[in-house]
């Protein structure tokens, strides 16, 4: 019996690919890593073929975590080294380009609120 959307051949049933609907959740705070444009920790705004949008987004230029951006988004910077940490203003919107996108992480709201809460570093 065929099902809607989907051809058997040889046995073997394939989808088409228009048909599928990839779960995508929306203003989860997210750890953005990028080949040339950096780390972004903000809200997910939307996501496409192209683009990666974020709003109320900061940049990380230095942080300290459990080793990694997976630690930083499961438990945030760790107790101490704060003042170590580099984090840009915050930007209402940031739209970064998908083929520069490497990784997109979940964050925790323990995380979420370490990072928020971090002052925005200057050169003052």
């Amino acid at each position: 019996m065929d099902k809607p959307n989907t051809i058997s051949i040889d046995n073997v049933e394939y989808v088409r690919k228009d048909s599928l609907q990839v779960p995508e959740v929306k203003g989860d705070y997210v750890i953005v890593r990028c080949h040339k444009a950096g780390v972004h920790a903000g809200y997910l705004a939307g996501r496409d073929s192209e683009t990666v949008s974020l709003k109320n987004s900061r940049r990380l230029w230095r942080w300290w975590s459990k080793f990694s951006l997976s630690g930083l988004a499961m438990s945030g910077i760790l107790k101490g080294k704060e003042s170590e940490c580099r984090f840009a203003c915050v930007l209402p919107e940031i739209t970064l380009m998908a083929h520069d996108v490497c990784e997109i992480i979940p964050a925790t709201e323990s995380a979420r609120v370490s990072i928020e809460s971090q002052k925005e570093h200057t050169n003052e």
